[in-house]
Parts: structure tokens; sequence; C-alpha cells
């Protein structure tokens, strides 16, 4: 049964226009509805899911915007378009539906032509295709469901947007797998490629070779060598290529750092709707490589060291990249929380950061969130789509001091999404698998034990600094100083007669953008707009 879009506008000739026009681009994949009133939409929603029809689009002129809120109860996964007269006013019914989550899309009419509405109703339906099961198994992975790896398996593919399906070995599809491709389940998890290749219990060199990327740098001497492959590295990459920079670009997983795993990113320029984090990344990245960088995934950088005029960076398995200047974009770790039995738990329920692979395994449950700012808000309203309930653990006494306002209004009006202020996770329980977790009160000193299915923990983080030599300076806490900031440490660290450039660090030619950098603004476009800062302070040092 073909899933519906359902057209709900009091104007009867638009709609009867809408309706034509959809059903003769869409109609072979998607069946075409339509109501005239709130009440006459509602109806058809109750008589879809009595004949458990599925909903992909609801679009839904201003004056029946109603039926938003209510078919959300019966269709959550359904893509909610309001369709508003043209009107570029901060009263808008569009404004307050995408802030307070009633809508995930606007459409402004009369809209320019055909074209532009159906490439936008494109995008709509590509977002909810791609939040169902996939219907191409890219990969097929055999392991038992609760196996602590599969997290690893399952946040690569997410983070390059492949398909797979995770098959039990104790079923009959799982043991034909492993019949299939000749290996037995004593060593478990097996990832089969589309092509029948296997790889058995694969590391995360093994994952990016079953992808096709590169875990192997084929250039030793280069122009600019950037570590770390996060929104700042990746755009440095972006604009050095394409500035006739020999460029190579190492990561020590896979690229997109903290932004590849938000479920969305609202406010990045150019988005209106918003951009789910992995897909921005994993754009850019192609963008990088097309430009032609050189991308190496799964390379550890382990020291960094002056040799004359050169940087030469080493990695984990011995060999070595000099360049002319070096761009340190490795981002922060999330802080550790530090609960006893806590650590143990990582991959069986605990996760450190947005897992955005393990979404749909929430559906149903009853997961918390440990954090207050802009990442733990965003993975709390994608979690809430999935989860029956999301309880946000919040240390302070308010969200609105470190997220966003447009977050913290979403998050008020999500029905299923609950804040617990001043309140601390102290304590877990549930064996291989986390099942209830131990809030503090710190106002009332009260403890409560609650059941849960999972808990992502996003309480900010720790540069990822530790493997660079004493001649690169940092704070305090390990971020790095650059540009005039050098000269506040005492004593100062900078060795040159001459001011270091704008986010160089104190070893010359080494520069340094993004979270790892201290003071640094903890969002994505300030990571992209530094990340080409920083490529331009390169060409003005090679030029010396």
């Amino acid at each position: 049964m073909a899933p519906v879009i359902l057209v709900v506008d009091h104007d009867a000739g638009s709609r009867r226009v809408l309706l034509a026009d959809l059903t003769r681009r869409l109609g072979e994949a998607f069946t075409v509805k339509g109501a005239s009133s709130p009440g006459e939409a509602c109806d058809a929603l109750e008589e879809m899911a009595r004949a458990k029809e599925s909903v992909a689009l609801l679009m839904v002129d201003d004056a029946c915007a109603d039926v938003l809120t209510r078919a959300h109860e019966s269709y959550p996964n359904a893509k909610r378009v309001l369709m508003v007269d043209r009107d570029y006013t901060s009263t808008s019914p569009a404004v307050q539906a995408i802030a307070l989550g009633y809508a995930d899309y606007h459409l402004v009419r009369p809209w320019t032509n055909d074209e532009t509405m159906h490439r936008a109703v494109s995008e709509f339906l590509s977002s909810w295709t791609e939040e169902q099961e996939p219907t191409f198994e890219l990969f097929r992975v055999v392991a038992e469901l609760d196996d602590p790896r599969v997290l690893r398996l399952r946040d690569v593919m997410a983070r390059f947007n492949l398909p797979f399906v995770v098959h039990p070995p104790g079923e009959e599809t799982g043991r034909r797998l492993l019949r299939e491709a000749g290996v037995d389940a004593s060593r478990l998890p097996v990832v089969i490629r589309y092509d029948g290749r296997a790889y058995v219990d694969p590391q995360v060199p093994d994952l990016a070779c079953a992808i096709g990327v590169s875990v192997v740098n084929d250039l030793e001497v280069c122009d600019i060598a950037i570590v770390g492959a996060g929104s700042a590295g990746l755009t440095a990459a972006v604009y050095a290529a394409s500035e006739g920079l020999d460029t190579v670009l190492l990561e020590r997983a896979f690229s997109g750092g903290q932004a590849g795993t938000s479920p969305m990113i609202r406010n990045y320029p150019g988005f209106p709707h918003g951009i789910a984090g992995g897909y921005l990344m994993e754009r850019t990245c192609e963008q990088a490589w097309l430009m032609g960088a050189h991308i190496v995934f799964a390379q550890q950088a382990v020291a960094l060291e002056g040799r004359g005029d050169r940087r030469v960076v080493r990695m984990a398995d011995g060999s070595e990249v000099s360049a002319r200047a070096v761009l340190i974009s490795t981002g922060v770790d999330w802080r550790r929380l530090g609960v006893p039995g806590l650590e143990a738990l990582v991959g069986a329920g605990v996760f450190y950061g947005m897992a955005v692979g393990e979404s749909r395994a929430m559906r149903g449950q009853d997961v918390f969130i440990v954090g207050a700012g802009n990442s733990a808000g965003q993975g709390a309203l994608h979690l809430a789509k999935h989860a029956r309930t999301v309880t946000l653990v919040v240390r302070g006494d308010s969200l609105a001091k470190s997220a966003s306002t447009y977050l913290v209004r979403a998050i008020e009006t999500t029905p299923n999404i609950v804040v617990r202020r001043r309140t601390e996770v102290v304590g877990c329980g549930g064996g291989e698998r986390l099942r209830s977790l131990t809030l503090a009160d710190r106002v009332s000193g009260t403890t409560e034990r609650v059941p849960a299915a999972a808990l992502f923990i996003m309480i900010g983080g720790e540069p990822h600094t530790r493997w660079l030599p004493d001649g690169v300076a940092g704070d305090e806490h390990g971020y790095l100083l650059t540009g005039r900031e050098i000269y506040d440490r005492d004593p100062p660290r900078w060795p040159l007669d001459r001011d270091p450039m704008p986010l160089e660090t104190s070893m010359p030619g080494v520069f340094a953008a993004g979270d790892v950098r201290k003071d640094s603004i903890k969002r994505v476009a300030s990571a992209v707009g530094e990340g080409a800062t920083a490529v331009r302070s390169v060409h003005e040092y090679l030029a010396l």
C-alpha cells in the first residue's frame, strides 16, 4: 500500500490544482488525498490509521493549521508542511509553527513555478524516506542486537548515510547470511557488503575499507596537513585544495566531528528548515575530495615536530607527513560523566554524544540526555520522534543559559520531552545493559531510581590536544592559544620577532581552528568560518 500525501486546503480551487499536480508527478509512488477542513482531515487520518496506511506528508494551509498538532498524535513520523501566503514578517504563521515545532517545513504561496514547489516537496519526501527502514541493504550486519560493537557500526553507517540492517545470528536470515558468506557465528559482528564480501569483527580501518575510503596516506610531502575532519578541518580542506595547495586531511576515525552526529542543525545559514549534521559534513567532505584534497581516515596523529622549515605529523602506524604548514582542528572529546559503573555500559545503552544510528532502536523507550547545550537540545528533539519519553537532565536551573532560544521553545512544546532541572545522574543499574538510572535532586537532596533504556551524555568537551608537543601552548584546560592570545601567557611562548598571525599557535607555521581553540564559539558556522580564515593565514605564512 503506497504511503499517503494528505493535502488540507480550505480553498477548493487551490486544493484541486495541487491534488492534480501532485498525483501527476508522484501518483505512482504515493497516494494523494485531499481534505477541506481540519475536521475532514482528522476523520481521514483516523480512517487511514484503522486501515494501517502510512502517511508520509501533510500539506496544510494556515487556515487549517490546527490539524498539524492533532495529526502528529496519530502519525508522529509524517512530515508536516505549513502552506502560507507570501509574508516575510515576524508575525507570519510559519515563524511560530517552525519555532515551536508544530511544522517541519513551510511553503510560501504562490510559488514562482511548479518546479520550485516540486523541488521542495521532493526534499520533504526524501527526508521522510530516509527515516524509514531501508528497502535496499547496502550492508547487512549479523550481530546480537545488544552487542556494544554494533554501536560503532551504526555510527559509521549513519555518518556516511549508508543503508544497513542488523540481523541476529539466531534468526533464519542471520544464519543464511553467515552460510552464504562462509563464516560462522563464533566471531561476531560480521559485516557483509552488497557484493558479498564479508568483514569479521571489523575494526575502524576495516570499516573504512568496506565503505571505500582511504586509510593509507599516499602524499608524504604537502603544503598543508590538516589534522581533524570536523567542520573547521573539512572547510579548510575545501579552501586549501581549491586554492592550489597540496592538501592532506588526516582523521583518526571518520569525518564530521561533533557536527556529524547532530541530527538536525537549524541555525546554519542557507537551510531555513535545518539540515542533518551528518549530511552537511558528508557533502563538505565530498567537496574537499573533488577539489583535490587527499583525505585519509582511521589515522591517529600521535606527534608533531618542527624540522627546519617543515612541520612533521607522525601517525600511529609510524608513517609521517611533512608539511610547510599544519592546521590543528581535532575538536573535543565528550567529557566523561564519572558515575560508577557507567563506563562499563558504554555502547550498551550509554552513549557519549548523539548516536544517530541508534534512533530507531529507541522506539517506544524511555531515554535520558544529560546536558543543557544545543547538542543536547537537538538530540532531545530528534529522539522525541522515536522514543516514548525523553528526559533532559540539567544540572543548572535553566536551559536558556546555554541553549538557543529556538531550541528551548521547541522543547517546551514537545509533549514527550521532560526537563528535570537542578538534577544529576549519580548511579545506574542493569547488568550487561543499562536498565535504570539514579537521579539526585540538588535542591531537596533526595534520590530517585527510574527505568531507562538509554542515556546520552553531552556535557561539554575536553580538547584533543594531549598528543601535541610543549611548544604548542594551551590554557589550563588544554585549549590552544592562537594569535595575540599567546602574549597573555606568562611568560609568552612566541619565539619570533613578528607577531603571530590570526589563528597561528605558539609554534610558527602551526595553526588551530574550531572547538580545539581557546574561546572558540561552539557553533558549526563559526567553525566553518575559522577553517576558511586559517587557510588565509596559511597563505600569508607561506608567502613569508
